[in-house]
């Protein structure tokens, strides 16, 4: 079953990390999506090169287009059209962003699909971001009700959408808000963040950093964890996953996105590790 949800994974990777951008295109397999983080310091430029340079070794860019890191209408569309026409890219995670004031005119991630910009250059796939423990600055109704917004905008404007979780150290909220949405009558496809294999110093690191939620509790108390320097992986959480998707197959939990912090081979080696288990059974 894990084999199984390893299945078409998806990392992501920052436009200054040049060791995990060659091991995407040395170690991944063609066709495989790669997202492109936005920095609030990242240039055009380069993030335009990064989606080139991966699209061209056969791999799938997916930029992550930040609402508040965008100054004005004619810089959204100038990065789209860059984009589109060098990169060729078809598809991105649509976020509102952290910073806390915007540097120009879009606040949030619904406001830019309000544009028509993003599918007016082609774009048709769009990623929303879906957070199974709650955002730290967001109320959970109002969660609920800029999803609700966004969906109804996204259907009306043609989009294929998929929701990506933020990463969680255990899975029961994962588990438990894949159920609420399936009740609340939301069918999209649902891609699980998870970490990647990382030391538990730099999971903690990246978590303060991301408003990780409850379950860094559980990482903290996890065996070992006073050893900072001990490593992580996220093979139990993605086992438990599995296997709620296998018993409830409607779950819809089919595919694995891996935050990788700068240590995209080892996330790799992880993934290649479950899967040759797989082939040998």
């Amino acid at each position: 079953m894990l084999a199984d949800l390893l299945r078409n994974y998806s990392a992501e990777v920052t436009c200054g990390d040049g060791k995990s951008i060659r091991a995407a295109e040395s170690l991944m397999a063609q066709g495989s999506e790669v997202f492109i983080t936005s920095l609030p310091s990242d240039k055009v430029d380069r993030s335009v090169a990064v989606a080139a340079e991966l699209r061209n070794a056969g791999l799938v860019p997916v930029p992550h287009i930040v609402a508040r890191n965008i100054g004005s209408r004619a810089d959204l569309e100038v990065l789209l059209q860059r984009l589109t026409s060098e990169a060729r890219v078809d598809r991105a995670l649509i976020l509102g962003g952290d910073r806390s004031q915007p540097i120009g005119e879009f606040g949030s991630s619904q406001q830019l699909i309000e544009t028509g910009l993003i599918d007016a250059f082609g774009i048709r796939k769009i990623k929303l971001s879906w957070y199974p423990e709650g955002h730290p600055r967001i109320s959970d109704s109002e969660l609920a009700r800029a999803r609700a917004a966004k969906l109804r905008t996204a259907a009306a404007r043609g989009f294929e959408v998929e929701l990506v979780s933020q990463f969680c150290f255990e899975s029961m909220p994962i588990i438990a808000s894949a159920r609420h949405l399936r009740a609340e009558g939301i069918q999209l496809p649902l891609r699980i963040g998870v970490a990647g294999p990382a030391s538990r110093a730099s999971l903690l690191k990246y978590a303060m950093i991301c408003g990780v939620g409850a379950s860094v509790r559980a990482l903290k108390e996890r065996p070992g964890a006073r050893s900072l320097l001990s490593s992580e992986t996220p093979e139990r959480v993605l086992r438990e996953v599995a296997h709620a998707q296998a018993e409830e197959p409607d779950l819809g939990m089919n595919r694995v996105h891996f935050f990788t912090f700068a240590a995209l081979a080892s996330t790799i080696q992880f993934v290649e590790q479950h899967v040759a288990q797989r082939l040998h059974a």
